[in-house]
C-alpha cells in the first residue's frame, strides 16, 4: 500500500475532525497556522489539504473570514460520504437509503437484463440461487450473503450497462452488512430464494416489464423483512413492517 502524502495524512486528520463533531456545518475551521502547527507540517501543505476537502465540497471558503464546513449532504467526495453515512446516521438509517439505491438500481438493471442477458448471464444467476440453497440448508451466514449479493451482481452484469455494476461496487462494504443483518433470520434466507427464482425466471423470459416488476416485488420483500425482522417503523418507498 502507497504512503500516503502529507496532504493525504493532513486532509483525513481534518475529515475526521469534521466527522467526530469537532466542527460543525458553517462552522469555520482553525486558522491554517493553527491547523499547521498542530500537524506539524507547512502552511503550504495545510493550504493543499483544504483544496482537497473543498473540492469534494467538504468545505467552502468565505473571503477574508476562513474556511467552513459544509453539511455531509452537501458533499460529492464518495469516500466521505460513506464514512458520514456510517457515522452520521443510525444503521437503521444507513440501511434504509441502501435499500432507496437498491430499489433505483436494481429494478431499472433488470429491466434492462430482460433485453440484454447471454446464457452465461442466466447460468451465473441460477449458480448463485442454487448457492444460496446450499448455503441456507448448511445454515453459513457467511455463504448465504456472498451468494445472495453474487445473484443480484451478475444481475446488474446481465444488464449490459458497464456503469451499473461500477456504482453499486463503490458501496460493496455497506451493502454486505446490510445483507448480513438481514439475512440472519432463515425466513428471510426463503424469502431471498423464492425471489430470485421469480426475477431469474422473469428475465430469462426477456420481458423488461415483467423483469422490473419481479425486482420490484423482491425489494417490496426486503423492506418488509427488514422492518420486521431488523428495523423500526415504515420503510421511505417501501411496505411497512410485516404483520
Amino acid at each position: 500500500m502507497a504512503r500516503k502524502s502529507l496532504v493525504e495524512a493532513v486532509a483525513e486528520d481534518l475529515l475526521e475532525r469534521i466527522l467526530g463533531g469537532e466542527v460543525a456545518p458553517h462552522e469555520a475551521l482553525p486558522p491554517e497556522a493553527e491547523i499547521a502547527r498542530e500537524s506539524d507540517v507547512s502552511r503550504l501543505t495545510v493550504r493543499e489539504a483544504l483544496k482537497a476537502l473543498q473540492a469534494q465540497n467538504i468545505v467552502y471558503v468565505r473571503r477574508g473570514l476562513g474556511t467552513y464546513v459544509n453539511p455531509p449532504d452537501a458533499w460529492t467526495g464518495l469516500e466521505a460520504i460513506l464514512k458520514a453515512a456510517s457515522r452520521g446516521a443510525t444503521s437503521h438509517q444507513v440501511a434504509l437509503r441502501l435499500l432507496e439505491v437498491r430499489r433505483m438500481v436494481e429494478t431499472g438493471s433488470a429491466e434492462l437484463a430482460a433485453v440484454h442477458v447471454a446464457p452465461e448471464d442466466l447460468a451465473a444467476m441460477e449458480t448463485a440461487v442454487r448457492d444460496l440453497e446450499r448455503a441456507h440448508e448448511a445454515q453459513d451466514l457467511d455463504e448465504v450473503t456472498r451468494a445472495d449479493m453474487a445473484f443480484h451482481d451478475a444481475v446488474l452484469r446481465a444488464s449490459g450497462n458497464p456503469f451499473v455494476p461500477v456504482l453499486l461496487a463503490q458501496l460493496s462494504q455497506l451493502l454486505y452488512a446490510e445483507r448480513r443483518a438481514t439475512s440472519a433470520f432463515p425466513e428471510v434466507q426463503r424469502h431471498a430464494i423464492e425471489h430470485h427464482r421469480l426475477v431469474l425466471e422473469a428475465i430469462g423470459t426477456r420481458d423488461p416489464e415483467a423483469a422490473r416488476k419481479a425486482m420490484e416485488a423482491h425489494i417490496d420483500q426486503t423492506y418488509a423483512d427488514y422492518e420486521h425482522y431488523v428495523g423500526h417503523g415504515t420503510a421511505p418507498g417501501g411496505p411497512g413492517p410485516a404483520p
